[in-house]
C-alpha cells in the first residue's frame, strides 16, 4: 500500500490554490512525479489526479478511470494510464451536468456545468506533442483536473455545493445522471472569461 497522501482544504488549502508550474521535460524528475501520481490513483478510489493534490504543484494529470462506472475506481485492475502533461485547452462545445467530488475536498460535492467536449493539447511522458478530442464524461474529468492546475477547486463553479458522504453521493447521481444538455453549440460557462 502507498504512503503518499493526498492534500485536502483542511490540511492546506492556501497550497492547493496555487497555480501549477510548467513540466520541464530537461528534468528528469517529473519522471518520479508521474510515477507518483500513479502509483497514489492505483491505490485510491479516484477517476483521475491533478499532481498539486499529492503536494506536486507541476502541470501534470493522470486519468485512471473516465467513465461513470465507479466499481473501477475500485478495481486496481482498471487503470486508463493516461498521463495529461502541460495540458492546454483549444477548445469547448456542448453543455453537461454532474454532481462533482473531489479527493481534495472531502464530503464536498457540486452540481457543475461543464463542456460536453473538449480538444485538448498536451504532452506525453516521452514529451511527444499531442492534440486529442475529449467527449462526454471524459471531458468533465479533464476539465475537473485542469481546474486544478489553475487552484480551481468544482465547489468554486458549481451551481450548488452539497455536503454528501459516499453513499448519499452514490444515491445522488442515481437518481441525477451525468445529463447532456447539448453537444455541439459552442461552451459559455465560466471559462469564457479566460480560455484556461
Amino acid at each position: 500500500m502507498t504512503n503518499i497522501k493526498r492534500i485536502t482544504i483542511a490540511d492546506n488549502e492556501e497550497y492547493l490554490r496555487q497555480i501549477s508550474e510548467e513540466v520541464d521535460f530537461n528534468d528528469k524528475s517529473y519522471l518520479e512525479d508521474v510515477k507518483k501520481l500513479e502509483e497514489f490513483c492505483i491505490h485510491n478510489e479516484v477517476f483521475a489526479m491533478a499532481a498539486i493534490q499529492i503536494g506536486i504543484p507541476k502541470r501534470i494529470i493522470y486519468l485512471k478511470n473516465t467513465t461513470t462506472d465507479l466499481s473501477k475506481n475500485m478495481e486496481s485492475n482498471y487503470n486508463e494510464s493516461k498521463v495529461l502533461i502541460n495540458p492546454t485547452i483549444l477548445s469547448r462545445k456542448g453543455h453537461t451536468r454532474y454532481l462533482e467530488g473531489c479527493a481534495s475536498c472531502l464530503d464536498y460535492c457540486g452540481v457543475v456545468e461543464r463542456p460536453y467536449q473538449l480538444e485538448v493539447e498536451y504532452y506525453t511522458i516521452t514529451g511527444d506533442k499531442r492534440v486529442e478530442t475529449f467527449i462526454g464524461f471524459p471531458a468533465t474529468v479533464v476539465s475537473h483536473e485542469n481546474d486544478h492546475l489553475y487552484g480551481v477547486f468544482h465547489m468554486d463553479i458549481a451551481l450548488e455545493v452539497l455536503r454528501l458522504t459516499p453513499k448519499e453521493r452514490t444515491a445522488y447521481r442515481e437518481m441525477h445522471p451525468y445529463e447532456i444538455l447539448d453537444k455541439d453549440k459552442e461552451y459559455f460557462g465560466r471559462e469564457k472569461q479566460k480560455l484556461i
